[in-house]
């Protein structure tokens, strides 16, 4: 927290609106769109809630495939399962971590050979990092299939000078507490499509109709965010890039202190992009180090210093193994072998400096 938030709050308390929608919501959706550079958000209660939304609108059901990354969190994923269609996993190029581009492009000939395209492809920002937007956009369009970009960790970070979650047909936020602002608990949805957010907001609202009793045509769900959050959310923006500066700063650290260290390489930024660093991440050669990444992790973890390891891909999850991968060695790779680094914006140099010589000591030869 950065401390303007608290004002914030009590303004939320001495106006009595705590329940979800209210003056604090409309402003961070509103000032949340304006930062991003579209044209309408609906703050929600997380990420997932907003790709479910989105998905429910997109007529995603039974049946349908939609194209998604499979190195990232299972909240991109999952919400595609609560439709009822079928994920097909594409595995990351080692550029950005993310998506392949060339991989989507093979699948979609092989789909439209088949006659049978995707609803979808929800192009995730992993760690921050920017997706090869350009190119996905081109290639998807192409086939007339709609993206979604899953920008839940990339708040702040650009793609040709454009902010991430400008790009697609819609996008997701998080603000969950790890995020690189937070409201504790949230997401939003941003779109240029006015009717696309405001079919979201009517879903996100219990599916009521416009009657003055409560009436409904459809199943929705609670998914708005409260006016409280929203509050919290209001105060966070005043300070992202803040946050997205010291991330940076984190990160530069790290690679400046890590730098001689032989089988330690830190997660690419390529030149298209500006990432926001959300984590600082590594992938360790144990051949060349002398130490696993598995070994880092307990080390620090001895000192009470959290890290963890790169996601685990979804090809590779026990939930959704039924489902098809295309590729998958290098997200396989990437996880086998890389580390989160402790990242916390609130982390003092000497913090940085302390859990380097930690990862020093393992080092082959020392």
């Amino acid at each position: 927290m950065s401390g303007g938030e608290l004002e914030l709050v009590k303004d939320v308390f001495e106006s009595n609106w705590i329940a979800p929608l209210g003056p604090h919501v409309d402003a961070f959706e509103k000032e949340f769109a304006k930062y991003i550079g579209v044209k309408h958000a609906l703050a929600v209660s997380s990420g997932t809630a907003a790709m479910h939304l989105v998905a429910r609108i997109l007529g995603i059901g039974r049946g349908d495939r939609v194209l998604c990354s499979t190195f990232t969190f299972c909240g991109s994923v999952t919400p595609v399962i609560y439709q009822g269609a079928e994920p097909v996993f594409v595995d990351s190029d080692l550029t950005s971590w993310n998506m392949d581009p060339t991989l989507l492009e093979k699948e979609l000939a092989m789909c439209r050979r088949s006659g049978k395209m995707p609803k979808a492809v929800i192009a995730v920002h992993l760690y921050g990092q920017s997706s090869d937007m350009k190119r996905i956009m081109e290639i998807s369009g192409r086939y007339g299939v709609p993206v979604i970009e899953d920008a839940a960790e990339s708040l702040g970070a650009d793609y040709m000078g454009r902010k991430t979650g400008s790009f697609g047909l819609a996008s997701i936020f998080s603000f969950n507490g790890n995020k690189i602002i937070t409201t504790s608990g949230g997401g939003m949805l941003v779109s240029d499509d006015k009717n696309l957010i405001e079919k979201a907001r009517y879903y996100a609202a219990q599916a009521r109709d416009p009657f003055p009793y409560y009436h409904h045509t459809e199943i929705g769900y609670n998914y708005r965010m409260s006016n409280v959050l929203a509050a919290i959310g209001l105060g966070q923006m005043r300070v992202i890039e803040k946050r997205v500066k010291r991330k940076r700063e984190i990160f530069e650290k790290y690679k400046e202190l890590l730098a001689s260290v032989d089988g330690i390489s830190f997660m690419p930024e390529p030149e298209w992009s500006k990432s926001n660093r959300w984590l600082t991440c590594v992938v360790v050669d144990k051949n060349k180090f002398g130490a696993s990444n598995e070994d880092i992790r307990l080390e620090l973890e001895k000192y009470n210093i959290e890290s963890r390891p790169l996601w685990k891909p979804m090809h590779l999850q026990p939930v959704f193994k039924k489902y098809r991968i295309l590729g998958g060695k290098v997200s396989k790779y990437l996880f086998e072998n890389g580390l989160c680094l402790p990242s916390g914006t609130a982390m003092t140099d000497e913090e940085i400096k302390f859990v380097c010589r930690l990862i020093k000591k393992l080092q082959k030869g020392k």
